[in-house]
């Protein structure tokens, strides 16, 4: 489909040049039949070059190529109204550009207001010096979680105070829905105070996708959700997301393990392969199970999470499985894993998640 309109608008651009022949009498145009003057000609041509700056940018993704399908459409749009009787048809293509303009403008828009959120967010989070994780450090932790910690490479390396995950995933949005939709996300989480923000892109088909921001800050959490980045569908706060929110960064300790070191924090042994962790902050609550191999990988994560924030939502079972795992800048964390809840109905698979790219301790910039 961005093929079919990348030809379109090339097309309708090359079609303007035909105005500016015509003025210029350079060659009859037997499709016009209304008079075109040289200063007229001069319109046309500078239409066909905006429309085809916009084709060029459109293809390239650039992010200000919204500015120039709006000014290309407007004056082509003018000179169709001029010449209604010979251009009326222009109408259609543009109006599919005003139509794509807007959405890539709404687009651009909405990562602007994550890139803030973002930047508010992580903004106060450099320590003024280097701490390192040591035995010392974790030995009041459970044996799994210390066999974990030093399976993963953690011990001798700097805390983690800000991390960047990206992410490649397949999701579904209901359990009766069969097809995957692919999904690209970023999310920055951080140490102290914790919080994260997670942005995803989400494509439904050719023409129609998601965007969503998640954030979890000051022990609330927040959803939100629009369909082209335009149709807010989902904006959504309260206890039960505040608590599902926190049980997920909770989980996610695993990709920046010195987190498990986070005051907010507290482990109990369960066996010598399963700990509970429950963490407490800001009068938000909530825990989860690990369950870890002989070795020290993380194979499994389960919490008993609100499905849903209506009034009548209950808890039912989460669980992140693990299928691998790979090292970043030296530190062995989970890099492929599905998330499933556990439904009335059966178990739901409705997450494939990948680690494309990890980095920790790199601030922030827009």
């Amino acid at each position: 489909m961005r093929m079919l309109f990348f030809l379109l608008i090339l097309v309708h651009g090359m079609i303007h040049v035909l105005g500016f022949v015509k003025g210029f009498g350079f060659k009859e145009v037997k499709g016009l039949t209304m008079p075109i003057t040289k200063s007229k000609g001069l319109l046309w041509l500078l239409a066909a070059l905006l429309i085809l700056v916009f084709a060029w940018l459109y293809g390239a993704n650039a992010k200000f190529a919204w500015i120039v399908g709006f000014v290309a459409m407007g004056l082509s749009q003018v000179l169709v109204f001029v010449y209604w009787r010979d251009a009326k048809f222009g109408t259609l293509p543009n109006v599919a550009i005003l139509l794509v303009s807007i959405t890539m403008a709404a687009s651009y828009w909405f990562q602007a207001r994550i890139a803030q959120e973002t930047l508010q967010l992580t903004n106060h989070h450099q320590p003024l010096e280097t701490s390192y994780v040591t035995e010392e450090a974790i030995g009041h932790l459970p044996e799994s979680v210390q066999r974990w910690l030093r399976h993963s490479g953690m011990l001798g390396k700097p805390f983690i105070h800000i991390g960047k995950v990206t992410q490649r995933a397949n999701m579904k949005l209901k359990p009766e829905q069969n097809a995957w939709m692919s999904a690209h996300a970023v999310q920055f989480t951080t140490a102290d105070p914790p919080s994260f923000i997670w942005s995803v892109d989400v494509r439904m088909n050719s023409l129609l996708g998601f965007q969503g921001r998640d954030k979890f800050e000051d022990g609330k959490g927040e959803i939100l959700i629009k369909v082209n980045s335009l149709l807010t569908v989902v904006n959504e706060a309260g206890e039960k997301l505040d608590e599902g929110t926190l049980q997920r960064y909770l989980g996610e300790v695993v990709w920046f393990p010195s987190m498990a070191l986070s005051p907010y924090i507290t482990w109990e042994a369960l066996s010598d392969s399963s700990v509970r962790a429950t963490m407490e902050y800001k009068g938000t609550r909530g825990s989860g199970v690990f369950h870890f191999s002989p070795e020290g990988d993380l194979v499994l994560f389960s919490a008993m999470r609100f499905r849903g924030n209506e009034s009548d939502a209950g808890r039912r079972e989460w669980i992140l499985q693990v299928e691998d795992h790979k090292v970043f800048e030296g530190i062995r964390v989970p890099s492929k894993m599905t998330a499933t809840w556990g439904l009335e109905t059966g178990e739901w698979t409705w997450l494939k998640l990948e680690i494309v790219d990890l980095t920790y301790n790199q601030p922030f910039t827009p």
